[in-house]
């Protein structure tokens, strides 16, 4: 078997990743703030990330430099998840099947009894084990008014996961190759990569407007009217069967679009206005996208089901010159596709302003709807942090995110004024 066969796999898995989509996530996309806040924005957001969290948050009151402009261009962020260090595994079997093929060639039954055994162990430890790569691109303009406030945007974020399987029927061939059976061909080992992707992108325009209530208050009220699109990704190989000319054919994607709505409230209360509550409906129309399945059985496909549901979020957040400090709870819980966990978050986080100049931020958040019995990777409790700079009214925000489970980062680039 030619040993850059599980190489080219291993980069097929990003290349089809790349190609599922230009803007691609089944979770709701996340300015760099949000990000180094915990994922929270709901009761915070600024004027060019309302659109992403919560459209109400156009029209609330804002620090008096930056709150006639706000602008994305743009806002990255991606998370990566291999408890099982995946892509190690497979580059070990791949060293392993290419001294497997070298015993079998100069006859040498030692070399060839050993490492059969060795990747017989292998390719069982790869079983169901998981790596998952999320990545998200915003962009965003908007131009906060008394009358009433407008804002564009566009967003999404794909997920995507590879997945090891095991075939019991290798065992039959990898004895082959332990015996020097004149037979044995490595090139029919039937244990499988599985890539599993799904993504979201929308374009949509808010419009925002507050009321002053009689008690003083204020009441934001905003929409966002959009269009999106969903598409899914499942492309199966054996390890030995792969074809770089395949993974990019259009027989493995599916894909659907439509409009859909978020709605969004805020209200600022206390003395001073210091005390604000949010609450935001995103995707308020449901959409479902079925993966495709091949017709070849041997692939052991399985129909998933990329589901977009209502997701309604409350936060409440305190804040002054010099801080923001926030709460966040998802009231629904979304479901996960393919083999992602479930999510339903409760998070807190906090903002220090040193006199508009620079910020300094943190959160944490915790995943309510986390399980043990997901068939992926768990989604648990992620601690995240960054930095934001604002020089002369542009902007750049860094962050970063850990968990037991994940690494991530986000960067930003923007302007408020």
């Amino acid at each position: 078997m030619n040993g850059l066969r599980l190489s080219r796999l291993t980069l097929a898995i990003g290349l089809s990743v790349a190609t599922t989509s230009a803007l691609a996530g089944p979770q709701n996309f996340q300015s760099a703030r949000s990000f180094a806040m915990g994922g929270t924005g709901v009761a915070v957001a600024h004027p060019a990330s309302a659109g992403f969290a919560n459209p109400a948050m156009l029209a609330s009151d804002q620090h008096e430099w930056a709150d006639d402009f706000g602008l994305i261009i743009p806002s990255v962020n991606a998370r990566f998840a291999d408890e099982e260090e995946t892509i190690d595994q497979i580059d070990d079997i791949q060293d392993t099947i290419d001294r497997a093929q070298a015993a079998l060639d100069s006859l040498n039954a030692p070399a060839a009894s050993a490492t059969a055994n060795e990747l017989r162990q292998q390719l069982q430890d790869l079983n169901n084990d998981t790596v998952r790569v999320d990545a998200g691109l915003g962009l965003a303009l908007a131009f906060p008014m008394d009358a009433i406030s407008v804002g564009v945007h566009t967003a999404g974020n794909i997920q995507a996961t590879v997945r090891g399987e095991y075939d019991s029927a290798d065992d039959a061939e990898l004895a082959k190759v332990a015996a020097l059976d004149p037979t044995a061909d490595l090139n029919n080992l039937q244990s499988r990569a599985r890539v599993l992707a799904a993504s979201v992108a929308e374009v949509g325009i808010s419009l925002a407007h507050a009321y002053q209530l009689n008690n003083g208050q204020s009441l934001q009220i905003g929409v966002t009217p959009k269009y999106m699109q969903l598409m899914t990704y499942q492309y199966t190989e054996s390890v030995s069967g792969f074809d770089d000319s395949d993974y990019d054919n259009s027989e493995f994607e599916t894909d659907k679009s439509g409009f859909n709505l978020d709605l969004g409230a805020a209200m600022s209360f206390g003395e001073n206005g210091e005390w604000n509550a949010g609450v935001a409906i995103k995707n308020l129309i449901p959409m479902e996208l079925d993966s495709a399945v091949s017709s070849d059985l041997s692939k052991q496909e399985t129909q998933h089901t990329l589901e977009v549901d209502p997701r309604v979020t409350v936060g409440l957040a305190h804040s002054d010159e010099f801080h923001v400090i926030t709460a966040e709870l998802d009231l629904t819980e979304q479901k996960g596709f393919g083999y992602a966990d479930d999510t339903q978050w409760l998070a807190v986080g906090a903002e220090f302003d040193a006199w508009r100049y620079a910020q300094i931020r943190g959160g944490i958040r915790h995943n309510l709807a986390s399980n043990d019995d997901n068939n992926g990777i768990e989604e648990d409790t992620q601690f995240t942090a960054g930095i934001g700079l604002n020089p002369f009214g542009a902007r750049l925000d860094i962050a970063a995110l850990y968990s037991e489970a994940d690494l991530g980062a986000a960067i930003e680039f923007g302007a408020a004024f």
